[in-house]
């Protein structure tokens, strides 16, 4: 499903500029980068973002008709990369059109084909890259409003400060924790965090790809769990079956804390940068009080 991204992201960022309809289209194919697209590039340019409803599971997105009419339409997109999103490139080869940008984020941070875990989001680092390269494209695109998209991009850097503190203070303060997760969907918030990283990695990946975990595997976690090794349970409330409920009982049940985490920003009343603020104060809550947040907001 796709969706404009106008109203909801004005709402979320306290200011509405008025949708330029004449403006060149971008893409963001997960709600996140479209987000930062539209910081950057509103009201002259029109964002659009393809995978929107934090209630479902991005890995089994599939394109419909409509969303294949929107990326022909589109001056720039704006892929994960890494596998996340790739049945968006037949849809790009099957429009071409001569002066479309296509940025890939994977190739923006220089990361290897190979990396395993694709949710890059949540690295601090990547969205600041993001919102330059589209400062960028759109410049080239608009040169009469690339003085505008330049101090869009460094403002919207600027507005990550509050983020950054949160990690920093964490990581001062409770570097270490150990911590169990179902999937590696905020592995990387965590790392910056400083967090111990409990669960096997095969165990991860399997449940992110819907394959069989090794039993030997689900033992491990299973005894993270009830040994209470671990601090926190962080799971991806996108994506549950009966294996992570299992493990999200058992959590319970044995008095950890447990976190949620999204893969696609939860709606409504947020933007980029008050998700990832809302996801790094429910890890510290965890921690220091001991507090479950399923669902953020609630």
């Amino acid at each position: 499903m796709w969706a404009g991204l106008a109203g909801y992201v004005a709402l979320a960022a306290g200011c509405a500029p008025q949708a330029n309809h004449g403006a060149p289209m971008a893409i963001g194919v997960e709600s996140q980068y479209a987000n930062v697209l539209w910081q950057v590039g509103a009201p002259y340019v029109t964002v659009r973002a393809i995978e929107t409803n934090p209630n479902t599971n991005p890995h089994a997105f599939e394109a419909s008709p409509a969303v294949a009419r929107e990326i022909a339409r589109a001056s720039l997109i704006v892929e994960n990369g890494l596998g996340y999103d790739a049945w968006i490139k037949p849809l790009v080869a099957a429009a071409p059109k001569p002066d479309r940008r296509v940025l890939v984020v994977r190739r923006l941070l220089a990361l290897p084909a190979d990396t395993v875990n694709p949710h890059l989001w949540y690295d601090p680092r990547t969205m600041p890259a993001v919102a330059r390269a589209a400062a960028a494209a759109f410049a080239a695109m608009d040169p009469a409003h690339a003085a505008y998209f330049a101090a869009n991009a460094r403002r919207f850097d600027a507005s990550l400060a509050p983020w950054r503190a949160q990690i920093a203070a964490f990581r001062k303060r409770y570097a270490g924790t150990a911590v169990a997760v179902t999937e590696p969907v905020a592995d990387l918030l965590l790392q910056a965090a400083g967090c111990r990283i409990r669960t096997p990695m095969a165990l991860q990946l399997a449940l992110m790809n819907g394959t069989d975990p090794a039993p030997q595997d689900v033992a491990a976690e299973q005894a993270l769990l009830r040994d209470r090794s671990v601090k926190v349970f962080v799971y991806n409330q996108q994506v549950t079956d009966a294996l992570t409920t299992s493990l999200l009982q058992l959590a319970r049940a044995e008095h950890i804390p447990v976190v949620g985490v999204y893969e696609t920003m939860p709606q409504p009343g947020y933007d980029y940068q008050r998700w990832m603020l809302a996801e790094t104060q429910a890890l510290r809550a965890a921690v220091a009080h001991g507090l479950s947040t399923a669902t953020l907001g609630r």
